[in-house]
């Protein structure tokens, strides 16, 4: 029965050291102007979900022009947790690509954008 739990135990130690070391998702390698709410919206895209809200994989239509051209359908964006917010608040996390290949971040509901590379 101990041997057991002992095994068990080194499973489930192994499984989260795993999933923990999954790429670029630790915080070490993220830049600092990212809140830490961020870095869970990141582990989110990257695992393809489950969101919080339904907006989130949406299309962004990139109507305020502030991010390269692409064609419509390239940018989806992802609502990035505000504590204390009533709702989704104006924070969020814009990725091109499919699978993702560049992250924009916006604290300002897409007044502006910081490229970041996450890698």
């Amino acid at each position: 029965m101990r041997r057991g739990v002992i095994v068990l135990a080194l499973l489930a130690m192994a499984l989260a050291w795993a999933v923990a070391d999954r790429g670029f998702r630790r915080s070490h390698d993220l830049p600092a102007f990212l809140p830490p709410e961020a870095h869970e919206t990141l582990r989110r895209i990257e695992a393809g979900g489950p969101f919080a809200h339904r907006q989130d994989g949406s299309t962004f239509h990139n109507r305020e022009r502030l991010l390269p051209p692409q064609p419509r359908g390239y940018y989806r964006e992802y609502t990035v947790e505000t504590p204390g917010s009533p709702d989704r608040g104006a924070r969020r996390i814009v990725a091109g690509g499919d699978p993702p290949v560049e992250y924009f971040y916006t604290d300002d509901h897409y007044r502006s954008f910081r490229r970041f590379d996450p890698q």
